[in-house]
């Protein structure tokens, strides 16, 4: 492997890594907000307990994403310099905007949310929760814009030395692109948080355990993992699809393994591409649905991987392929079992319904698949640029860090991340285990009423003397 491959593959992987926390986050961030205005509104104390409980989760996953968050932006000076100083210009702003105001919101109100709950009223508890997801969603906003720039630049001219420059900040803090894509990330990041929490409430159902939150838990996550599901798919997975389109023509015959041009072009459900013959192999299609979701007409013609220069197709179209159906296939499967799950808490049946308990329990790992399938569609798709049709990923690197330097750090990333992930599972699981009632007060001898004196026993009728034994500590 070459200097650039272990550049983009340590990238990718402490990226991808990283990316499993603050999804959950920024997810949990509306949970707690819903939990919050719902113990207000009905004054059920449970739901101030689940926003109690799932804000201890929303610190430790907080904090682990943290720790693996800080390593990427020593990247950008120690893997990519070139990118760095080409694009600095642009990019610094929102990622110093991301790193001084947004992160540090998030931190202060997180802290007030967990430790300032018997210093505020109900109403500025809930207050701390609101702010607490206006800085998580900031920061995500921040971070893609950042990366629509790279995907579909706005805002910026070139400096006579090659250096990008900062011309319209409108434009690049509302480019369409990161619009449609902050719209689609949030939805997968509350799809991802209720499915969790669906899991953890399917749990205790299954366990018997926590019965008085449990189902409130369950018909929350259910209520909103449907809304979220559905407009991930539409409208937020459709525009962003026809951004591809518009912009990214190679990267879309590349996620649909089309290698010639057509109108009327098929949808690949399944099949596997032979790049080295330029086909696609036991194809599953459906007859014109590609140009009419891509385009809206179903004679529009649609870009194949032949006509496009060897040097502008993304270079691995294998992996591109397979992320964007496993993406798109786990979407559609996450849709029919809130679907399945929202029908019987209609009925007044899913806690009854073991099966579906079962896969809400099992279900919570496909999030996390399908949002790191999608951000790899995305990121493979616009290779071979760091900023599409402008600056290559092959001019990015730093010159002075070599390809031993680049594999010792990343084996090392990657036992760091490892201890790092384990201890995340242990305290997670903990946390479960607690779970989210209150704590109950411990019986202290002195609360003890004083038992009655007892009259003598007759001489010589003394019992025998036994250990002494006190009150038993509630665990």
């Amino acid at each position: 492997m070459t200097a650039l491959a272990w550049h983009r593959l340590q990238f990718g992987f402490t990226m991808a890594f990283h990316y499993l926390f603050p999804q959950l986050t920024m997810g949990l961030a509306l949970l707690l907000v819903i939990f919050k205005v719902l113990a207000l509104r009905r004054d059920d104390p449970r739901y101030d307990e689940l926003a109690r409980f799932w804000a201890r989760i929303f610190g430790i996953n907080f904090a682990v994403g943290v720790a693996t968050g800080v390593p990427m932006e020593f990247q950008f000076g120690t893997n990519w310099a070139r990118f760095s100083g080409a694009t600095g210009g642009v990019i610094g702003l929102t990622l110093a905007l991301e790193g001084m105001f947004a992160f540090f919101a998030e931190s202060a109100f997180l802290g007030l949310f967990l430790f300032g709950e018997q210093k505020l009223s109900r109403r500025a508890h809930l207050g701390s929760a609101v702010m607490l997801l206006l800085g998580s969603w900031s920061s995500g906003y921040f971070i893609i814009v950042t990366n629509a720039f790279m995907q579909h630049p706005e805002g910026y001219r070139f400096l006579g030395d090659g250096r990008f420059e900062l011309a319209d900040v409108g434009a690049y803090l509302l480019n369409p692109w990161a619009l449609w894509e902050y719209a689609h990330v949030m939805c997968a990041a509350v799809v991802t948080s209720t499915f969790v929490v669906a899991a953890v409430a399917a749990y205790w159902t299954l366990a018997g355990e926590h019965a008085r939150h449990a189902p409130l838990a369950m018909r929350t996550a259910v209520v909103v993992g449907l809304a979220a599901c559905v407009l991930q798919l539409f409208p937020t997975g459709d525009q962003q699809g026809k951004l591809v389109a518009d912009y990214q023509r190679p990267a879309l015959a590349a996620m649909e393994g089309k290698f010639e041009s057509s109108s009327h072009a098929e949808l690949a459900l399944v099949g596997e591409p032979n790049v080295a013959e330029h086909r696609l192999e036991n194809p599953v299609m459906v007859p014109w649905a590609l140009s009419f979701l891509a385009y809206g007409s179903f004679g529009a013609t649609v870009t194949g991987l032949d006509d496009v220069p060897a040097d502008q197709r993304p270079d691995n179209i294998e992996v591109l392929y397979y992320a964007y159906h496993v993406m798109a296939g786990l979407g559609t499967l996450l849709i029919a079992v809130m679907a399945g799950s929202a029908l019987l808490l209609w009925r007044g049946r899913l806690f009854e319904t073991r099966p579906m308990l079962w896969v809400l329990m099992l279900a919570f790992p496909f999030p996390y698949i399908a949002t790191l399938a999608g951000w790899m569609s995305a990121e493979l798709g616009r290779q071979p640029w760091l900023v599409y049709d402008v600056f290559r990923t092959s001019a990015g690197t730093s010159l002075n860090v070599g390809t031993g330097d680049v594999v010792f750090s990343t084996i090392g990333f990657m036992g760091l991340y490892l201890l790092l992930g384990l201890l995340f599972v242990l305290l997670v699981a903990k946390q479960i285990a607690r779970g989210p009632a209150a704590p109950t007060p411990t019986p202290t001898l002195a609360a003890s009423p004083a038992p009655p004196p007892a009259s003598p026993p007759p001489l010589g009728l003394e019992p025998a003397p036994t250990p002494a034994s006190g009150p038993k500590l509630l665990h």
